[in-house]
């Protein structure tokens, strides 16, 4: 399956025709033709091989000729809400990796000391897409809207694997790996490049998470949430 040169993301297999955006790519730059196949997924688990039946200007239309037994995700969901560093090319290869690495769910965290505010979230869920493409992987992460750290932690569902991680030093917190329990969900927060306020870490250890260290080294925003991701695939999976 994974021999064949292209892939290409439809959401609905069953349409028998990829999006404009994707058609364009196959047409135009890689030049596909009848009776090529390529390989097809949907970002849900589905991967299979389609041929090229149709060609028209903007579009084009395949018939799936092989498919595998949808896989399933794994059932432990990692999701990290994390503040976007100011640098977009820094938080775009954040995405690219943790995408790669199996994670579930992003949330943009707004937070006191953010540098970033504004986010074009169509552009990084394309980032997502590639990055679903060039690995492997059969599941397209989630990609939420921008929310504030207040309104975040509000609704936030916490469990025993809620963590926020953040440069403070304080006697109870420790290296996540230690505390990570299997057959959780994992929710991890990671902060600003001036790190979260000591009321936001308050507000958040109010909630239910805990405070926890990624490293003995200070990392950047993006260094940290890729090892947060890193970490619980080596304990949990």
């Amino acid at each position: 399956m994974n021999k064949l040169k292209h892939t290409f993301f439809c959401e609905d297999i069953e349409s028998g025709f990829l999006s404009e955006e994707e058609s364009a790519h196959a047409l135009r730059v890689l030049r596909l033709q009848s009776g090529d196949r390529f390989r097809l997924v949907n970002g849900k688990g589905f991967e299979g091989i389609a041929e090229v039946t149709q060609t028209e200007k903007k579009r084009l239309f395949y018939e799936v000729i092989d498919r595998t037994e949808e896989a399933v995700q794994n059932k432990e969901r990692i999701h990290i809400a994390i503040a976007p560093t100011k640098n977009i090319d820094r938080f775009s290869f954040f995405m690219e990796k943790v995408a790669e690495l199996g994670i579930h769910q992003i949330t943009p965290l707004i937070c006191k000391n953010s540098e970033r505010k504004n986010l074009n979230v169509e552009k990084l869920r394309k980032k997502l897409l590639a990055a679903l493409k060039q690995s492997g992987n059969l599941f397209l992460p989630r990609l939420d809207d921008p929310q504030t750290f207040s309104d975040f932690i509000k609704t936030a569902e916490t469990t025993e694997n809620a963590f926020i991680a953040h440069c403070e030093d304080e006697s109870q917190k420790v290296a996540l790996k230690e505390v990570l329990k299997k057959d959780k969900n994992v929710l991890i927060l990671i902060g600003p490049e001036g790190d979260f306020r000591p009321e936001e870490i308050n507000l958040a250890k109010e909630k239910g998470f805990k405070g926890v260290s990624l490293s003995e080294s200070v990392l950047r925003t993006e260094t940290a949430g890729i090892i947060a991701c890193h970490t619980v695939q080596l304990i949990l999976y």
